[in-house]
């Protein structure tokens, strides 16, 4: 069974309402939808938005057109006042490609929470940044958070900056959860109880069998296949808290989430350890957010396995993998300079390292 569509109330003036009436005569409509009416901007778009749900074909053609080639003195009064946000989101997609319009429309309290997730997975950086630097939006809407993770030009700066207004610090060993000092602080108690507020009862609980497991290198009783069907199954805000408060086998898979944002709460979970850190260096599975914050990790590249993850994984951005190829063994050097996998610089590095040592 199909949803129904949803009622859309428009507030409109007297004077304004005469043209859209369903018993206005259809000269009146047709007129009205060519948008040369004295009316102040906001109504007029309100007025076109409304005869585009006209029963007659040229009057809803007609309104539509009008109110897409609205000109941009009265756009600047519709996109940052208090415009209906049916709207403003029908505005959005219309002029999707239009980075000066979507950032008044991303600007204005007006436009809906839907809307801006929309606006979010737009491919324009100034938007991206004007998004992810409202508070108030991020912490109410998931979807936004969502398609802002999803966006390839949001990057780790901006992702920390939404971590930090969502709670998460992305420092490993530094979070906070629930008021706690420390995520050690947190009791069985506390966990569990928030886990089931965060996620649900049923999400809550089997949640709560990967924290309680986090010390454990047992599998949970639970199998993988399970594991990775529950995790399908979560909002991204859900994700981000089990990233940060599971086990191994939960970190293992956010951490390849597709949604950034998400799989950077896993690395930088505080339980995090240098084993899982040394293979998800290795990994291509995962992002290069991901691994430009373990190359930045003081503590974690002083591991020889890290180092070496990090320089041989093709995945690995260029200027941080290069500076760990000098600290490389003869057998990993001579291994990456054969290696058509890695970029030509990275290969020509290692030559040029052997070559030094008098070792080719």
């Amino acid at each position: 069974m199909q949803d129904q569509p949803k009622k859309i109330r428009l507030r409109l003036s007297p004077q304004a309402e005469r043209y859209v009436r369903r018993d206005a005569p259809r000269e009146v409509r047709l007129m009205a939808s060519k948008g040369a009416l004295p009316l102040p901007p906001v109504e007029l778009a309100t007025v076109l938005y409304a005869l585009m749900h006209d029963p007659d074909p040229e009057v809803k053609s007609t309104a539509r057109d009008s109110l897409e080639s609205l000109p941009d003195s009265i756009c600047h009064a519709v996109l940052s006042g208090e415009t209906h946000p049916a709207v403003l989101s029908h505005l959005a997609h219309a002029w999707r490609e239009d980075e000066k319009r979507l950032e008044m429309l991303a600007l204005n309290s007006a436009t809906d929470d839907r809307t801006v997730a929309f606006l979010a997975a737009t491919p324009f950086k100034r938007l991206v940044e004007i998004i992810s630097n409202n508070q108030v939006r991020l912490v109410r809407s998931s979807a936004i958070v969502e398609s802002l993770g999803a966006n390839p030009l949001t990057g780790r700066a901006v992702i920390e900056r939404i971590l930090n207004f969502l709670g998460v610090d992305t420092v490993a060993g530094s979070d906070t959860f629930e008021g706690a000092s420390d995520a050690g602080d947190v009791s069985d108690a506390q966990a569990e109880a928030a886990l089931k507020a965060i996620l649900g009862e049923d999400l809550g609980r089997f949640a709560q069998e990967l924290v309680q497991e986090s010390e454990s290198d047992e599998a949970p009783n639970n199998d993988n296949n399970n594991l990775y069907a529950v995790i399908q199954n979560m909002s991204v805000m859900q994700k981000i808290k089990l990233a940060r408060m599971g086990n191994k086998e939960a970190r293992g898979l956010l951490i390849r989430d597709r949604n950034k944002i998400v799989a950077l709460s896993a690395i930088s979970s505080p339980k995090m350890t240098l084993q899982e850190v040394a293979t998800i260096s290795k990994s291509r599975n995962v992002s290069d957010e991901v691994l430009r914050v373990i190359a930045r990790n003081r503590e974690w590249t002083r591991d020889y396995q890290v180092k070496c993850g990090l320089a041989t994984n093709p995945k690995s951005p260029l200027t941080e993998a290069i500076k760990f190829v000098n600290y490389l063994q003869d057998r990993e050097l001579k291994n990456l300079m054969r290696s058509k996998d890695v970029p030509t610089a990275i290969a020509t590095q290692a030559r040029r390292i052997l070559t030094k040592k008098g070792k080719i």
